[in-house]
């Protein structure tokens, strides 16, 4: 049995609404009858019937043994809404319904066309630094919470619910090189150019209390990263070399590098937690092993990488910022050639960040830009930016997998939207289906060369289009010289090299 909404006015003509009215007279009538009323029944739905409304306006009109529907007089003009239930039978049969493709396309193409008009990702702005946003960390346990570190030594923490600062610590002469948070979430650790290393702690101190860092270790070199391990009281920071810490000791545990120029960047594995993998300037990556005193392997690119990203759902797999306008993801069991080469920006990729899913990554770019990739595509599938937004340094990826927060150097914290048209906020059950119904259309039908096309197209700055032309031009260029140079060579003396083998020099055990 399925309930069919009948929508009617005084004088309709259809015969659902003379049914429906006659049984109206027919219950209105025997109802004044039994209450000894005088006046006649075929003037129930005039004048009276809206003066006696009010007074009955719990009152529904039943059909079919089922009272639903509006009294009469609870909307204008007397209009009513009765529920017939009714049997209706429907015939799967795909003879009786044709044009089934043409209908879903048209569907598909109305959905990529509304995705597109509801693409409004940026929510707002966190101003109150007084210099460029040099780094990030998210807290591991509150969602609502994120910590920033300025040019200037100052470190705020942020209430991304209420959108305002809640507490601001000095912490540095100099740049704040790096921070991160314990993995409980009771402090959190900072590092700057003072050869500092600071712990302090997560919540405010109480009135009258001065700000002081629970712990202080002063180093000998500049410190240029930290992160915290996963599990345990255990962190490891870079500089000239990669050291690993223990909370309650001034000197490090253990020292490990490879090589004599300086680590800009080191992270721990969130699976395989003994783990991390450090950036170096000489354009290695390099692997280590908490376990063994020594390296594990390094893989020497053709430019420098500024920092790398583990994937939190695949504990072999990492992605690395690089120099060369490219972010590379490799399997760390086969660093003689990267799982997939991703690009699209048209300057230096200077911070990488995951979603909690694996599934994609957000990079930040000296180009004004932020792109989200999924992890096995080659190109972005979105691009952020603002006519006031400069070189992006760094980027987070929140842990509920709908924000994303951007820092850059002209003293802002943008947060933006993962999903650029999704509606945030409770959905009814209506909305979630009519979501994921044109969500599957969207996939079935995205290879068609129209909706392929809305789909795609991203409006761009002046400079960033025009850089990506000139791009263009020169990868033809080389494109052609490479052909031409093997067509009028001996054959095997210009060899085929793939584009994920191009950017690797060396891969040293």
């Amino acid at each position: 049995m399925f309930g069919i909404e009948v929508n009617f006015e005084r004088g309709l003509g259809s015969p659902p609404a003379k049914a429906a009215l006659g049984g109206l007279r027919h219950w209105r009538a025997r109802e004044r009858a039994e209450a000894g009323s005088s006046r006649p029944a075929r003037k129930q739905l005039g004048a009276t019937a809206h003066a006696a409304a009010p007074a009955r306006r719990k009152e529904h009109l039943g059909i079919a043994g089922k009272r639903t529907g509006d009294p009469l007089g609870a909307r204008p003009h007397g209009f009513l809404m009765c529920v017939l239930s009714v049997a209706v039978p429907r015939n799967y049969d795909p003879a009786l319904h044709p044009f089934e493709v043409a209908r879903e396309y048209t569907r598909a193409l109305n959905a990529t066309k509304l995705e597109r008009v509801f693409a409004k990702p940026f929510l707002s702005s966190l101003d109150g630094h007084r210099d460029g946003v040099n780094c990030m960390a998210k807290h591991p346990k509150s969602l609502s919470t994120v910590l920033s570190g300025a040019c200037d030594g100052e470190v705020k923490i942020w209430n991304l619910t209420k959108r305002q600062c809640i507490r601001t610590i000095q912490a540095h002469e100099g740049f704040v090189r790096g921070m991160c948070a314990r993995f409980c979430g009771t402090s959190f650790f900072t590092v700057g150019d003072d050869k500092t290393i600071k712990q302090w702690k997560m919540e405010s101190p109480e009135y009258g209390e001065e700000e002081e860092p629970i712990h202080t270790i002063l180093g000998k070199t500049v410190y240029t990263g930290i992160d915290h391990h996963w599990k345990e009281p255990v962190f490891a920071t870079c500089g000239h070399q990669v050291d690993i810490w223990d909370e309650q000791r001034t000197s490090p545990k253990c020292s490990l590098t490879w090589g004599f120029d300086s680590i800009s960047s080191v992270k721990f594995n969130p699976i395989e937690t003994y783990l991390l993998g450090s950036c170096a300037s000489d354009r290695n990556i390099v692997l280590y092993d908490m376990r063994k005193s020594t390296p594990l392997k390094k893989v020497i690119l053709n430019m420098r990488t500024n920092t790398l990203c583990w994937n939190p759902m695949e504990a072999f797999i990492f992605t690395a910022a690089n120099e060369d306008y490219n972010l590379y993801t490799f399997d760390m069991r086969f660093l003689e050639s990267p799982v997939m080469v991703h690009m699209d920006h048209v300057s230096a990729v200077l911070d990488v960040d995951y979603s909690p899913t694996g599934k994609e990554f957000v990079s930040a770019s000296f180009d004004k830009s932020i792109r989200i990739f999924p992890v096995d595509k080659g190109h972005s599938r979105e691009v952020y930016h603002t006519k006031r937004m400069q070189h992006v340094i760094t980027v987070k990826w929140t842990s509920d997998n709908k924000y994303i927060l951007c820092g850059s150097d002209e003293m802002n914290i943008r947060l933006w939207k993962a999903n650029a048209s999704e509606k945030l906020g409770v959905l009814a059950p209506r909305e979630k289906a009519a979501m994921n119904y044109n969500q599957k259309l969207k996939e079935k039908f995205q290879f068609h060369p129209q909706i392929r096309r809305i789909a795609q197209h991203r409006h761009l700055p002046k400079s960033i289009y025009c850089q990506i032309k000139e791009q263009r031009i020169m990868r033809e260029a080389r494109r052609r010289k490479e052909l031409n140079r093997r067509k009028h060579s001996k054959p095997g003396s210009v060899p085929f090299v793939p584009e994920r083998k191009k950017h690797i020099v060396a891969v040293v055990k």
